[in-house]
This record gives C-alpha cells, sequence and structure tokens, in this order.
C-alpha cells in the first residue's frame, strides 16, 4: 500500500469554511450517511503493516531501485522458507533481529547474486519517517471508536534490538492489540484470530478484519469474520463505511478532530447550549476543530438535531481592536434582520468563564460553493444566473438602511478610500524586500487620483465568488460569509474587488483561495505582475471605462482573458490581436505575449543569451564527433561527450528549462519559465538535434517529469522524478500499438490486471522512443484496467521499473533508416509484468485524463524545435548559396534559390507566430482553452519544417543528403512529427470541428 496524501484541501478562512459543502458541482448532492435498524458489527480490527502504515514490500521495493537490487529480491526472500523461513521465524519472536538479519541476508545475497545490505533495509523498514501511520485510516479510527465501537490491531510482528516490539502507533486508539511476536503465533493461524476474538469479547460475526494479503482474509473468513481487502485506504474505508452505516471521515469539510491545546471545556459549554436551545436537547456533544490556523478558532458544534458554529477569541493577551468577535456579531445579526442572506447568528457569550474566552454561535448552514470563477461544466445561462444573484446581493448588502439597523457607527464616515490606499501602502512597506518600479509609480500616483465624491454604505471587504453560498437547485445566493474586513466604505469597492477575477489568469493564487503571505513569499513574480496589472488598469483602461465610456455601450471580454497589463484577448469566436509593450518591464508578467527574445525580461533575455553562447562553444563544435558516435559500433552506449556536456550545462544553469511556471510556481524543480518565455529558448535549443538532451529538456523525458510533478505522489517523486531531474536516468512512454490506430488513446489494447498486490501487465507496443538506452529506468506505461468501463475512463498510467522480469524488446525501429541511439524507439512485449499498486499514476481509469494533462505543453515543445530545425537549414542555406558557383555564377543569383529563401523565412515567421500564440493562450488561459491553436500549429510546424529544410536539401545538392550536415536529420524527424506529435489528419478534423462550433 503506497503512503498517499488524501482528502487534501485547499487552504481557505477557517470560519468560511465552515459553510463549504463538500461537492462543488451544483448537480451532486452532499452524501449522506443513515444507519437504520443498527449495525451488527461491535468491532473494527486491523492488520498494521499495509493497513495502518506502508507494508515491507512497498517499502521494499522503493528500497530495492533506490540500492540497486534486483527488484522482487527482498520480497521473494521474506516468502522463502514457509512457515520455517527467517521471516516467519522472525515474526513469531523465535529469532532475534541479530539472528534474523544474518539469515535473510543470506537469503537475498544468494537470490540476487550480489551483496544485499540488509541491514539498511531493515533501518528503513522502522524508521520513523517510513513507518507513519495512514492519516486517513487514524481518522477512521477515531471516528470508530467516536461511535462506541472498539477497535483493534492484529499485527504479524517482530522485536526490534531494544526488546520492544515494532508497533508505530498510539496504543490508546485501541482496545486491544495482538502482536505475532508477542504470542508465538502469526496470522493466516486461526488461533491468532479467536486471540482476538477472546481479548475483543465478541463473536466472529461481530467484527471486521481489514488486510491487505488474500490469505490471511481467507483465514478470518473461515471463522465467520467479515472482511475487506486493503488495496488503498480510500475504496476499502468506502466499503467499511457501508458496513458501519456511517462516515469514516469528517462529515463537516475542513475539519478535524480538536487539537490538545485547542480544547474547550465540553462540560460548561453544553450546559450553556442545553439553556440556549432549551432544556428538551438531549444527546452527546460532538466537537470537531475546522483545521486552518486562523486567528479565531473556529468549531463545528453537533448536539442532538442542532449543527452550530462556535467562534471564540483565542486566549492570551490581545491587542485592543484585534480578534473583535463582538463586532462580527454585530454586523451579521443586522444584516440578518435587514434582510441580508448572512448565516443566523444564535447568541454572542461574552462570560470567559463558559469556556474560557469570549464567543459567539451562528447556524450551520449547508449548500454550495463556486471555488473557480469561470465556473467550468456550467452553461453560459446558467453562468449568467449565477453573476446576476452574486450582483443582486451586492446591491442588497450597499442598500442597507445604516440608521434604521444601527451600523452608522460601524466606522467613521469619508476618506474610506485614502484610508485604504493608506493602509495598503503602510503593507506593503513593511514586507517589500525589493524596489519594484511600477509599485512606486502607484504609491504616488494613487493618492493624487482619488475620487472627489465618496457614498458610504456598508462593504463586506472581500466580496468575492467563493465567499457566497448558493442554493443546491436554484441560482440563488443563501449566506453571504467571511465578515470579518466588513466596515463602511464606498461600495465601489466592493464592486472592483468583485471584478478583479475577470482581470486576473485562472491559476492566480486569490482565485484559488491561497493569497497567503506564504504563498506570495514563495512566487517572486506576484506582487510585481499585480502591480503592473494595476498601474495599467489604472492609468489606461480603468479610468476609460469609468469616465468614458458611455453608459449604454457594454463592454464584452471572456472571462479570464486578460492575464497581463499587455493583453487585451476578445471574446471566443472573433480574432484577437496583441498589443506589443511599449518598453520592456523589469520582468514579463506571466500572460505577456513577446515575439522576439528582445522583448524578453531581463532575467529570461540574459537566460538565453547564455543558452546561445553555450550552443556555440559547446554543442555546435561538438556535433561531428557525436554523429561520428551514433555511426560507430558503440552507438547504443551514451556519449561520454555528452554526459561532460550535461555537467557544464547543468553548472551554469542552463538545466531543466522546461516545466512550465503553472506546473511548477514554486520554481521547485525548474527554471519557472512561461511557456512564451521557453518557447524562444526551446527554439534556440532545436537548432541542434543533441541539445535538448544536454540541457535535459529532451523528450520523452520533459513528458514524463511534468506527469510526475503534475499527478505523482511525493513517494513516486523521490523514486522517479528526481533522477530524471538530476540527468542520471532516462526513461520511456509506452503507449502506441501495432495492431491498432494508437492515436486515439481510447483504441489500445494492452492489459493491467489487479492480483493481490500487484498490478500484471500485457501488451505489445512500439514506436516507445527511448527504450533502448541503458540509463532507462522507467517506462511510463499506458493499458486497460477495465474494458467495461466509459470509454475514457477504461485506460490507467502505471510506472513500470525498466528492471522488471517480462519487458523484451524485440528489435529497434528506423526511422528512414536512422537508429536515433542510444535511445532508439523499440518495439516491446510486455509478458506478465508485476508492477506494485503504488506505481498507479492518479488511480485506475485516469489515463486518458492524464494522457491529456501530458499531451499539453510537452506536446507543443516539438513545434518549438521544429521552428529551430527550420531556421538552422536556413541558415544553413543562405551561407551555401554565398560559396558555392553553379552555371558561371553565385548560387545566391539564381532567381529559383532567392524565392526560395524569401519563401522559406515567410513561412518560419509565420509559424512562429501562431506557435508563439498557442503558448501565450496556454499561459493565460490555460491548455484546453488552447486547444484550437495547439492542434493548428501541430498542423503546421511539421509541414513548415520539412518544406524548409528540403529547399536547404536542395541548394546543397547531394551533400545536403549526407551525414556532414544535419539536415537530413532534421528532414527525417520533422517528417516523423507529423506521426509523433498525432497525424495531420486528427489536427485537421479538430481544428474543422472548433471552427465550425465558432460565432461567426
Amino acid at each position: 500500500m503506497c503512503v498517499r496524501r488524501l482528502f487534501q484541501s485547499p487552504l481557505q478562512w477557517a470560519w468560511r469554511a465552515a459553510f463549504l459543502k463538500h461537492n462543488q458541482c451544483r448537480h451532486q448532492g452532499a452524501r449522506r450517511w443513515t444507519r437504520s435498524g443498527g449495525s451488527p458489527y461491535r468491532a473494527v480490527i486491523f492488520d498494521m503493516g499495509g493497513v495502518l502504515i506502508p507494508s515491507p514490500g512497498t517499502v521494499a521495493a522503493e528500497w530495492e531501485i533506490q540500492n540497486h537490487i534486483p527488484p522482487g529480491t527482498i520480497l521473494k526472500a521474506l516468502v522463502s522458507g514457509g512457515e520455517n523461513g527467517p521471516w516467519m521465524k522472525f515474526m513469531r519472536g523465535e529469532i532475534t533481529k541479530q539472528d534474523f538479519l544474518e539469515e535473510f541476508g543470506r537469503h537475498c545475497s544468494k537470490m540476487s547474486k550480489t551483496s544485499v545490505p540488509v541491514d539498511s533495509f531493515f533501518s528503513v523498514l522502522t524508521s520513523e519517517q517510513v513507518a507513519k501511520p495512514f492519516p486517513v485510516m487514524m481518522e477512521a479510527i477515531t471516528q470508530v471508536r467516536a461511535k462506541g465501537l472498539k477497535t483493534a490491531v492484529l499485527s504479524n510482528n517482530f522485536y526490534l534490538s531494544s526488546g520492544k516490539s515494532f508497533l508505530p502507533l498510539d496504543r490508546t486508539q485501541f482496545d486491544v492489540v495482538v502482536e505475532s511476536c508477542l504470542e508465538g503465533v502469526c496470522k493466516p493461524d486461526p488461533r491468532i484470530y479467536k486471540l482476538c476474538l477472546e481479548r475483543l469479547g465478541l463473536q466472529p460475526s461481530e467484527s471486521i478484519f481489514l488486510d491487505d494479503l488474500g490469505m490471511n482474509l481467507k483465514a478470518a473468513a473461515s471463522l465467520g469474520i467479515h472482511t475487506i481487502k486493503v488495496n488503498d485506504p480510500e475504496t476499502a474505508l468506502k466499503e467499511l463505511e457501508t458496513l458501519l452505516g456511517f462516515t469514516l471521515r469528517t462529515v463537516v469539510p475542513n475539519t478535524r478532530p480538536v487539537r490538545k491545546t485547542m480544547e474547550i471545556p465540553k462540560d460548561s459549554l453544553e450546559k450553556y447550549l442545553k439553556d440556549l436551545l432549551g432544556t428538551q436537547t438531549t444527546g452527546v456533544l460532538e466537537l470537531l476543530q475546522f483545521d486552518h490556523g486562523l486567528s479565531n478558532p473556529t468549531y463545528h458544534v453537533k448536539l442532538a438535531d442542532h449543527q452550530l458554529v462556535l467562534r471564540k477569541k483565542p486566549t492570551g493577551t490581545l491587542l485592543p481592536s484585534a480578534h473583535a468577535i463582538e463586532k462580527e456579531f454585530r454586523i451579521m445579526k443586522a444584516l440578518g434582520n435587514a434582510g441580508v442572506p448572512v448565516p443566523k447568528v444564535l447568541d454572542l457569550c461574552e462570560d470567559s468563564g463558559v469556556i474560557g474566552t469570549p464567543f459567539y454561535l451562528m447556524e450551520y448552514c449547508p449548500g454550495l460553493v463556486y471555488k473557480d470563477p469561470s465556473l467550468p461544466g456550467l452553461e453560459s445561462s446558467q453562468r449568467r444566473a449565477i453573476y446576476t444573484a452574486m450582483n443582486r446581493v451586492l446591491c442588497k448588502i450597499h442598500s442597507v438602511d445604516l440608521k434604521a439597523t444601527g451600523l452608522e457607527d460601524n466606522r467613521k464616515h469619508g476618506d474610506y478610500i485614502s484610508r485604504q490606499v493608506q493602509t495598503w501602502i503602510k503593507q506593503y512597506r513593511a514586507s517589500e524586500t525589493s524596489t519594484i518600479l511600477t509599485m512606486e509609480r502607484l504609491i504616488e500616483w494613487l493618492p493624487l487620483h482619488l475620487p472627489k465624491q465618496e457614498k458610504t454604505t456598508v462593504v463586506h471587504g472581500d466580496f468575492r465568488l467563493d465567499n457566497l453560498l448558493f442554493h443546491p437547485e436554484k441560482m440563488e445566493v443563501l449566506a453571504v460569509l467571511d465578515w470579518e474586513l466588513s466596515t463602511l466604505g464606498d461600495p465601489l469597492a466592493d464592486v472592483a474587488f468583485s471584478c478583479l477575477a475577470h482581470y486576473l489568469p485562472p491559476s492566480f493564487p486569490v482565485l484559488q483561495g491561497q493569497a497567503s503571505l506564504a504563498t506570495t513569499q514563495q512566487n517572486g513574480k506576484l506582487t510585481e505582475f499585480m502591480s503592473n496589472l494595476a498601474w495599467d488598469f489604472a492609468v489606461k483602461e480603468g479610468f476609460r471605462i469609468f469616465k468614458e465610456m458611455p453608459a449604454t455601450k457594454s463592454l464584452t471580454r471572456s472571462y479570464h482573458t486578460w492575464a497581463g497589463p499587455q493583453s487585451l484577448l476578445s471574446r471566443p469566436g472573433t480574432r484577437s490581436y496583441i498589443r506589443l509593450p511599449e518598453s520592456s518591464p523589469a520582468h514579463a508578467p506571466k500572460g505577456a505575449l513577446v515575439i522576439s527574445p528582445e522583448g524578453l525580461s531581463p532575467p529570461v533575455r540574459e537566460l538565453y543569451q547564455r543558452l546561445g553562447q553555450f550552443m556555440e562553444r559547446h554543442v555546435y563544435p561538438a556535433e561531428p564527433e557525436l554523429r561520428s558516435h551514433q555511426a560507430s559500433a558503440e552507438r547504443w552506449t551514451p556519449s561520454p561527450l555528452v554526459e561532460e556536456l550535461k555537467e557544464k550545462a547543468k553548472a551554469e544553469g542552463l538545466w531543466n528549462l522546461f516545466l512550465p511556471l503553472e506546473t511548477d510556481p514554486e520554481r521547485k524543480y525548474g527554471a519557472g519559465l512561461t511557456s512564451v518565455e521557453y518557447a524562444h529558448l526551446c527554439e534556440r535549443m532545436g537548432t541542434s538535434l543533441y541539445a535538448p538532451e544536454i540541457f535535459n529538456c529532451s523528450a520523452p523525458d520533459t513528458g514524463n517529469m511534468e506527469l510526475l510533478v503534475r499527478y505523482g505522489t511525493e513517494e513516486q517523486k523521490a523514486r522517479w522524478l528526481e533522477p530524471l531531474l538530476e540527468g542520471k536516468a532516462r526513461s520511456c512512454f509506452a503507449m502506441t500499438e501495432p495492431q491498432v490506430a494508437s492515436s486515439d488513446a481510447t483504441n489500445i489494447e494492452s492489459s493491467i490486471r489487479e492480483e493481490d498486490n500487484f498490478y500484471v501487465i500485457n501488451g505489445h507496443k512500439w514506436w516507445i522512443s527511448g527504450i533502448l538506452d541503458p540509463r532507462c529506468q522507467l517506462c511510463v506505461f499506458m493499458g486497460k484496467t477495465d474494458a467495461h468501463a466509459p470509454r475514457h475512463q477504461q485506460q490507467s498510467v502505471l510506472l513500470v521499473p525498466m528492471g522488471s522480469p517480462g519487458i523484451k524488446v524485440i528489435r529497434p525501429l528506423t526511422v528512414y533508416g536512422l537508429e536515433d541511439a542510444p535511445g532508439g524507439h523499440g518495439e516491446v512485449l510486455f509478458e506478465q509484468v508485476c508492477v506494485p499498486k503504488e506505481n498507479m499514476v492518479l488511480g485506475p481509469g485516469r489515463g486518458f485524463e492524464i494522457a491529456q494533462g501530458r499531451l499539453g505543453p510537452g506536446r507543443i515543445h516539438h513545434c518549438m524545435r521544429l521552428i529551430g530545425y527550420s531556421e538552422r537549414a536556413l541558415a544553413l542555406m543562405k551561407a551555401r548559396v554565398k560559396s558555392h558557383v553553379a552555371f558561371g555564377k553565385p548560387l545566391v543569383e539564381q532567381g529559383t534559390l532567392l524565392a526560395d529563401i524569401a519563401q522559406s523565412r515567410v513561412e518560419i515567421e509565420q509559424a512562429r507566430l501562431l506557435v508563439l500564440k498557442a503558448a501565450h493562450l496556454m499561459d493565460v488561459a490555460g491548455n484546453k482553452a488552447a486547444a484550437l491553436d495547439i492542434a493548428m500549429i501541430k498542423m503546421v510546424a511539421p509541414s513548415l519544417a520539412s518544406r524548409v529544410i528540403d529547399r536547404a536539401i536542395q541548394a546543397f545538392g547531394a551533400a545536403g543528403l549526407s551525414s556532414d550536415y544535419p539536415l537530413a536529420q532534421f528532414f527525417a524527424w520533422a517528417r516523423a512529427l507529423r506521426f509523433a506529435d498525432g497525424p495531420d489528419e486528427v489536427h485537421r478534423a479538430a481544428v474543422a470541428k472548433m471552427e465550425l462550433k465558432r460565432h461567426v
């Protein structure tokens, strides 16, 4: 069982999270749990390894890779000898740890025919870092015990050197703990199950047993115990929930058991609540804590049929104006009485004697919260209705009678915007780390251009879509949340904040509920991006809209299309034209379309220049030797010169440039470039066939690395991603099959079958690029897990170690006779290849989704490189015609060649602009929104490169066909990419379909 991060929720304000509905789709209701007639079960028994903590087999598989031990060695040695083997004797407590390691080590070394450091494996297996309980399972145990059921651990276990048994669990969470090393008997011996039941005081039919091994479950079932096989925690818990009749995960989103340091007196609170709610209120008080660390602790309270939210002041000495829950209570109560939809507040308790600090209570309000302002999956009419409802409730807030509601003294009137600007300046000055020129201009400009007249109304202070709770069935706002920043001020401030999402890219942290100081610090571009956006809006767009635009004329802009201060895209269905910036800013923000390297931001321009210098000094001079190596008897061995150049590139910071900023916003793995920025660098790398690998930017590794960054677990990243990022390993992607049209991923026939703790794969693949490279350690394999599932949910992706038995390379394939050594393109059989279950990416049925995500930025990289092919071919052609003579005059004077040069230049410029436009749309609107432009450039680039290279070959004569120049290889790969990047016919069909859907 792999260790996963399950049930992760984005960080949000805790008291707002009290009202969030777990389901995001408005057509899906909350999952409801009932217990009808009572459950027959009174206890749940858990195995430890593979259920509560990672199994030895899982740990062994990863350890073997890291220590270059043949795969499966540890697992085979564990089961060797059966009941009398060293592992079973060790778990029965019959031998010491030292005796076990000596005997076990001999077994491993004999099987692998090499020395195996088993003491290292044992240390890893029992380390705190590895033997961490799965949080989702521990939460389930808490829920089981909260319902009054018993819990037990039934584990095949062993003694440590200290004489204590290995049990990295909190024993207080279990009524019974049965360990094989203490009892002298192991599962699947029936005696150990009977012993556990005896100590629980229960009959077999009253208990449920969870284990990850079939033989242990079979023995338990034979006694009448209900069993659940644990392949992954989520699936197992769903089955357990069905049997028990109640949820094992927190029903209220974003809550957890109350932390010990945040506990409040339940007895006095229960008495207070019963007095408040009525003497007839009965039942046990249940408390959960909203788990996001905000200043005012917030709790979910359940007493009988009442569900409440309690919000209290923190303990300790507080600043006079801080944590003003009394103010929040007063505002919400007043607005509720005025007809504004807010959660109903019940009572304010200012008596610190009840729970230690003042607090207030409000009703828990379920509903739908739309977190993504673009409202994906909804019809345009539905989106319009939601935003109409949003605007109506804002009007209602701004229409509140201050005097009638008693809010007129909530804050001093007037100068609201001036005070806000001064507050922003102070906050910025307190946190600035460097001078940003556009921010300094804003700080100087804003105070001089404040509105002379202001209205005064209630201002929410943080009015945006995800602070609204909607009715599950109607486009109606049930409640406005998060009133912490509410005051009296100019209503246009709320309007402006509400419209802010219209001008930001969809991945911007404010739109993701992540606008924390930590996020801003991690992404150094945010502050500068916002200052550029604000300056451009303030001095150009904003005042034109609000001062000069006729009231009868509406502004039509598509959602999330203005992602940078220099880009204004039209709505879908119309042509868009992008203005060039008048001058280069300090940093070109994400979304700026830069059509030449000179327009790149200074840091990226400097990176581009260093890349070019490296190519001139090292890569181009090395090409003759690298071509010779590819034709030599040693061609299937990596070139030492390439490895040397890779180290030089890494030392100069020209490494892992490909990962897009959207995928790696913290620049943890790469250079943090936008797609547009990388397009210019990728084109430069494309001028040499060998450059991409030298800079660790070559396919298929780039796509596989991005796949791991986007979808991989932390364990998968540690095992596979890190060696790839370091350039120490290579990888391949196995999808294409000889018997079907693999351009349609749903056609693949290779099978992935579940079997105990493994998946078994069988299939025939070909054109698997890179699989022949001796450095290839990972095969990303795509196959079918369920042929009866919906068409796009049949496929899954597995991470297959290349050392796995059953992988047979039939032959290397050639492209126009080129072998492309040392990676090559292989035809491969996968026969009964066993892969650990934790090597599944995302989960079964997610393969098509993963393949589409992998095809985004990575697939356009080929188009970027093809522009580089074309530029190099044209440069060689120009040099050739200037230096050679035919029929009595230089080739440069031949009219047909001049026409060819002109035509090539025009076509290159056209294709480059289309590549850059596609990259630009990927940056500002995402891969899905850029689908049309991606399909168009994948149609255009390979054909354009083929034509330009063909003209260059013609200018060279027979020399152009030789290996003395890169033209022949350029031509071969450009032609091949008309298949590898998807057939032309598929792209043409996609473009035509999208074009027919566009509005005239």
